[in-house]
C-alpha cells in the first residue's frame, strides 16, 4: 500500500499523535530483497572481517583498506547511491540494514565504512551539481576512491561553524587556495577525496569543497601520523594540513556559506546510521556472552542459571530489541517521506535531503539511545566473562573499547540530547508539530479532579499503551513549563534540556518496542511472542523510572510553590502503574529464551 501524506507522522509528531502498530515498520517486515541483502552482508562480515579481528586490533590499516575494497566489489558501498551514478539505488531501510549487519565485526571497519558511505559520499549526492555527481560519485560507489570528511579542527569540535581553515579566491576567480588544519579525520590514510570545510573571507558560515587527494601529487596536503586511540584501532585517523592547496572554484559544494548546513544535514543521516551500526554489535555481544555463560560452570552450575547473570542477559536483550524496533521504525518513516516527495515531483536529491531532515529529532534520539546501550552491553559482557572479560584473548574488551567512540562522534550525546528538544521546540514554533494544544490540555488535566475509575486492562498492552500516553503528558508538562518560564532562553538551560531529552528518548524507544511486539502478536500469537512481550514490558518499566527521575529533577529546578506541588502531583499520577509488572519474572522469561537459543534470537 502506498503511503500518503496523512498516513505518515511528521518528525516529532510521535509525541502528540497516537501511532497504530500497523503503521510501524519492523525488522520482521523485511522484503525478500532486504532479507537476501542482510544474509549477503552477514556472510561478508563472517568471512572477511570477524576472522581477522586480531589484525584489526594490531592496527593493520592496510587490512581495513583491503576489506573496504572488497565491500566495494560486493556493491555494499553503493546501496544508497542512485543508479544514475553507478549505485544500487536501494531504499533507506536497505541502507540502514547494510550498515547494521556489516558493522559488528570490528569498530575499525565499521568506522571506515560509515565515514565513507555516509559523510564521505552523501554531501556530494545530496548537494553536488550534476557534473560533480557524475565525476565523483561512481568512483566512491565502487570503492575505486574512498572519501573522508574534514570538519573538526583543534579549536572547532561541537562548535563546528567556528573553524579557522580559510579558502581564498584567486585573482582570475577560477580557483581557491585552502589553508588550515583538520583533526580526527577518519579514512585520511587511504582517501582519494575529501569534503573540506573552510571559511571564505569573514563569512558568517563555512563553505564546503570537494578536494581531490593524490599521494603522488599532494597539492599542499600533508598528513600527521596515525592517531593512537582507545578503540577503533585499525580505523585510519589522522590530522590533515592544507598549505596553499589549490581547488577549482567549480568544486565548491552547494553555495558559498552553505557548508554549515551541509555539515548538519550529513550528520543527520550519519546519526541514524551510527545507531544502526551499534545494533548488530549488541546482538553479537549478547550471543557471545550467553555462549560463555552456558558453558562456564561455577559451583557445579552453568553461570547462565544464576539469577544475577539472567538479569544481565535479559536487560541486554531488551535494550537491543528496543534499539532495533526504534531504528527500523524511523528508517521506514524516512524512506516513506522520500518516496512521497519524489512522487510529488522532487528530485531524488531534494527528496532525500528533506526526508532525512524531517526526522532529525528521531535521528538524534536513536544516536544517543543506541550508542549508550551498546556500551552498557559491552560492559555487562565483560562482567559476565569475569576476569577473562578483561583479557585481550576474549572479544569483550575490544567491543567495550570500540563502543566508547559512538557516544562522541556524529555530534556528542550531550549535543544530540539538546538538539532533539531544541528542534522539537522549533518545529512547534513553526507550526509543524502542535505541542501547544496538547500541553494546554495537560495543564487543564492537572487542575481537574483525577478519575478514580479502575480501567479494564485485560487486553494485551492496554496498560502499557496508557502508560506511554501518560509519559507523553509528562514530557509536555515538563517541557511546556520550562518553555513558559524561559521562552527563547531555554537553550541556556542545558541541564533542563538534557533532562527533557531523556524523557523524550525513553518515550520513543519504549513505544517502538511495544508497537513492534503488538504488530507481531497480531501476525502470530501471544505465546510465540511471549519473550518479546516481556522485553517490551521490561524496557517500559525502566523508561517510567527514568521519566520519573528526570521529571522530578526538572520540576524542582524551575518551578516553585503551588506550581511545583501541582506538577509533582501530576508527575506521580503520570508515572504510576495500576498493575506493576513482575520484573523478576519478565527477566527470567527473556533470559531462559536467550539461554535456550544460545544467542540473541529475536
Amino acid at each position: 500500500m502506498e503511503a500518503t501524506e496523512k498516513d505518515i507522522l511528521r518528525g516529532g509528531q510521535f509525541l502528540v499523535k497516537e501511532t497504530k502498530c500497523e503503521d510501524v515498520f519492523t525488522p520482521e517486515d523485511f522484503s525478500e530483497e532486504q532479507t537476501m541483502m542482510k544474509e549477503s552482508v552477514m556472510e561478508f562480515n563472517d568471512r572477511e572481517i570477524i576472522p581477522h579481528k586480531p589484525r584489526f586490533e594490531a592496527k593493520d590499516y592496510a587490512l581495513t583498506e583491503e576489506v573496504m575494497r572488497k565491500a566495494g566489489d560486493m556493491g555494499f558501498l553503493s546501496v544508497s547511491v542512485p543508479e544514475a551514478y553507478g549505485g544500487m539505488g536501494m531504499g533507506f531501510v536497505s541502507t540502514v540494514l547494510t550498515c547494521d549487519y556489516i558493522s559488528s565485526g570490528t569498530g575499525s571497519f565499521s568506522t571506515a565504512f560509515g565515514a565513507h558511505t555516509g559523510i564521505g559520499t552523501l554531501p556530494i549526492t545530496l548537494y553536488g551539481t550534476e557534473e560533480q555527481k557524475q565525476k565523483y560519485v561512481p568512483k566512491l560507489a565502487t570503492g575505486e576512491w574512498f572519501g573522508a570528511y574534514c570538519l573538526t579542527e583543534p579549536g572547532a569540535g561541537s562548535d563546528a561553524n567556528s573553524g579557522k581553515t580559510t579558502a581564498t579566491l584567486s585573482a582570475d576567480g577560477k580557483t581557491y587556495k585552502i589553508n588550515g588544519q583538520k583533526m580526527w579525520i577518519s579514512n585520511a590514510g587511504f582517501c582519494s577525496l575529501m569534503i573540506v570545510f573552510a571559511r571564505i573571507e569573514d563569512d558568517k558560515n563555512i563553505t564546503g569543497f570537494i578536494v581531490e587527494f593524490d599521494k603522488n601529487n599532494p597539492n599542499g596536503i600533508t598528513m600527521g601520523e596515525e592517531e593512537h586511540k582507545l578503540g577503533i584501532r585499525a580505523s585510519s585517523t589522522r590530522q590533515v594540513f592544507f598549505n596553499d592547496t589549490v581547488v577549482p572554484a567549480d568544486n565548491m559544494l552547494a553555495g558559498r556559506g552553505e557548508g554549515f548546513k551541509i555539515a548538519m544535514n550529513a550528520l543527520n543521516v550519519g546519526r541514524i546510521k551510527l545507531a544502526a551500526a551499534c545494533l548488530d554489535s549488541q546482538r553479537r555481544i549478547l550471543s557471545i556472552a550467553v555462549n560463555y555463560a552456558n558453558e562456564r560452570k561455577q559451583f557445579k552450575t552453568p553461570i547462565a542459571d544464576f539469577g544475577a547473570i539472567k538479569t544481565k542477559l535479559a536487560e541486554m536483550a531488551a535494550s537491543a530489541y528496543a534499539g532495533e524496533s526504534a531504528t527500523y521504525r524511523a528508517a521506514k518513516n524516512i524512506e516513506d517521506r522520500i518516496t512521497l516527495r519524489e512522487a510529488s515531483g522532487n528530485s531524488h536529491q531534494e527528496a532525500e535531503l528533506k526526508g532525512v531532515e524531517e526526522y532529525a529529532i528521531e535521528c538524534s534520539i536513536l544516536k544517543v539511545a543506541v550508542s549508550e546501550d551498546v556500551q552498557n552491553a559491552a560492559d555487562e559482557g565483560i562482567q559476565i566473562f569475569g576476569g577473562m572479560g578483561f583479557s585481550e584473548e576474549t572479544p569483550m574488551e575490544s567491543a567495550w573499547r570500540d563502543a566508547r567512540i559512538a557516544r562522541i562522534y556524529e555530534g556528542t550525546n550531550e549535543i544530540n540530547r539538546m538538539l532533539s528538544v531544541g528542534m522539537l521546540v522549533k518545529k512547534a514554533m513553526k507550526g509543524h508539530v502542535d505541542l501547544l494544544g496538547p500541553a494546554q490540555k495537560v495543564q487543564e488535566e492537572l487542575m481537574g479532579i483525577p478519575s478514580f475509575d479502575t480501567p479494564d486492562y485485560s487486553e494485551l498492552f492496554s496498560e502499557e499503551k496508557e502508560m506511554i500516553k501518560k509519559l507523553k503528558k509528562t514530557f509536555l508538562m515538563v517541557a511546556g513549563g520550562a518553555v513558559q518560564k524561559y521562552g527563547q532562553n531555554l537553550e541556556d538551560h542545558q541541564q533542563l534540556l538534557i533532562a527533557a531529552a531523556d524523557i523524550l528518548i525513553e518515550i520513543y524507544m519504549a513505544e517502538s518496542a511495544i508497537l513492534r511486539t503488538e504488530k507481531n502478536v497480531k501476525r502470530t500469537s501471544e505465546k510465540e511472542q511471549s519473550a518479546q512481550i516481556a522485553m517490551a514490558k521490561l524496557y517500559l518499566y525502566h523508561a517510567v523510572d527514568i521519566v520519573e527521575e528526570k521529571g522530578k529533577e526538572s520540576i524542582i529546578s524551575f518551578a516553585e510553590g503551588d506550581e511545583q506541588r501541582m506538577m509533582l502531583m501530576g508527575l506521580k499520577r503520570f508515572t504510576k502503574y495500576a498493575n506493576y509488572p513482575d520484573i523478576v519474572d519478565l527477566r527470567i522469561e527473556i533470559a531462559e529464551k536467550v539461554k535456550a537459543e544460545n544467542k540473541y534470537c529475536f
